[in-house]
């Protein structure tokens, strides 16, 4: 395996298992004896029943007590610990800790159990061998940036990274998340140069939100903005006003470090996509009230909604707004069932592929139009019906599964066909970043192997039987066209 690859295998397999702790009402003076006898530069700060409150680091002891002026007979460990303890799973990947690392400027990360108990650190020294041509690097970039031109260059080797690593046999999922996280630091420098100049208060009275596949977090080389603002409804005129501008700059930025434009125009700069939370409300109960398609796009588009800067209770009041018309108006979830179901995969009556009979994409297939649009929204529709909102197609499915609205086998078999459908579409990408050609979501079946291409025909047959259960589920034959 490429060095690079070790960034994607679990957390379990390189965290401390050894948690040398203190009580928060500790004295700082027992907390530095406990760290000296035990040669460590932090300690897990803990309450009464061992549970991890927060952590007291040697850069606590010199800038919080000593250079602050304290007594460390006097001060206890909860007046001077940083909380709460930012963590990651075991099973998170090794990416996720430098992500963590690097958003909130810490050098260690606590590691949690299936049960979020703390069972373990991982700090930089554990993972610092990785070299230059990592994740890392371009999240230190990202970091140290100090312009547009210095994130454009990083969007850049993203892509380039992508390319490498995928070479190098890291896995689909592994990948697809990196380039959310990845495209998601970038966006958050961005904003943070953008409030260095006018717009310093910007996110006080607004919620800048992504939407679509970003919103979940499952985009892949070829991907575009669908984003939105939320705006409060306690916004004054000049306030709005700023915010209008503000939506008008970090887009066109986006454009210029590389992110294409919404080909629809979904993009807070466009004032349809800009609302005060009230206005958003409104507009979603006449998507809802009238489910044409567009209505039905609109609305499938802001349930996948996720706040990326801005005041994060925006974002909270309308998910739950969302969930409550959704909840009182399961006739619209059953036309956006319907929608997905006029997908039909691309199977011949003796189960060949059909391709494109026509066109520049002649003999090619659409995986994104094929089967995954099918498969995330339909499972999108059965989380929202049962009052989830956001989270990736994975996570929707392990909610589904743990309320028995889909069975194990199900999950398997959906799970199974999503995860070859996105592998061959950002496989087919990756071969067309390196030789110089339109990324698209087409490939050509004839250049599958026999497996491959019985594989492709079973994740297609996958889709067919899904779009029959959401046609069962939300009884589609008794609708009115």
């Amino acid at each position: 395996m490429a060095e690079e690859a070790t960034f994607f295998l679990p957390v379990r397999d390189y965290c401390r298992r050894e948690l040398i702790t203190c009580n928060v009402n500790d004295t700082v003076i027992v907390a530095a004896e406990i760290m000296r006898a035990n040669s460590v530069s932090s300690l897990i700060a803990c309450d009464d029943i061992k549970q991890p409150i927060g952590i007291l680091t040697d850069r606590d002891l010199r800038n919080k007590v000593i250079a602050g002026g304290l007594t460390p007979l006097q001060v206890n460990v909860s007046e001077v610990m940083t909380t709460p303890v930012i963590s990651v799973a075991e099973d998170d990947t090794l990416f996720e800790v430098l992500y963590q690392m690097s958003r909130n400027r810490i050098h260690r990360v606590g590691v949690v159990d299936a049960d979020n108990v703390l069972v373990g650190l991982i700090n930089e020294s554990d993972i610092i061998r990785l070299q230059n041509r990592s994740p890392q690097r371009l999240l230190q970039s990202v970091d140290e940036a100090q312009s547009i031109a210095d994130l454009k260059k990083v969007y850049q080797e993203n892509e380039q990274l992508v390319v490498f690593l995928s070479r190098n046999g890291v896995r689909t999922n592994d990948l697809v998340k990196m380039i959310s996280l990845l495209n998601d630091q970038i966006t958050v420098k961005l904003i943070s140069f953008l409030k260095q100049g006018r717009f310093a208060d910007m996110g006080l009275k607004s919620s800048f939100m992504v939407l679509g596949s970003e919103g979940r977090q499952e985009q892949t080389l070829k991907t575009d903005q669908d984003n939105a603002m939320i705006i409060a409804d306690d916004a004054s005129d000049a306030e709005v006003a700023d915010i209008e501008a503000f939506s008008y700059v970090l887009i066109d930025a986006l454009i210029e470090i590389g992110v294409p434009e919404c080909p629809g125009g979904i993009m807070a700069k466009n004032a349809f996509w800009r609302r005060s939370l009230t206005d958003w409300k409104s507009t979603i109960n006449s998507w809802v009230g009238t489910p044409s398609g567009e209505n039905i796009l609109n609305f499938s588009m802001f349930s996948d909604m996720r706040a990326l800067c801005g005041d994060r209770s925006l974002e909270q009041q309308l998910k739950e707004y969302v969930v409550q018309v959704a909840e009182d108006n399961s006739l619209f979830l059953a036309r956006m069932a319907q929608n997905v179901c006029r997908f039909s995969p691309p199977l011949g009556m003796f189960g060949q592929i059909k391709t494109e009979s026509s066109g520049t994409h002649l003999g090619s297939l659409d995986l994104k139009k094929a089967g995954i649009f099918a498969l995330t929204e339909g499972v999108k529709i059965l989380a929202l019906k049962s009052g989830m909102l956001g989270g990736s197609t994975h996570d929707r499915l392990s909610f589904l599964q743990g309320k028995d609205i889909l069975s194990n086998e199900h999950v398997s078999d959906i799970e199974a066909s999503y995860n070859l459908l996105t592998f061959l579409r950002l496989r087919g990408q990756v071969d067309s970043a390196a030789a110089g050609h339109e990324i698209s979501n087409f490939i050509n079946p004839s250049s599958l192997d026999r497996v491959e291409k019985g594989r492709l025909k079973l994740a297609l047959e996958v889709v067919k039987s899904f779009q029959g259960m959401l046609n069962h589920h939300f009884q589609l034959n008794m609708l009115r066209n």
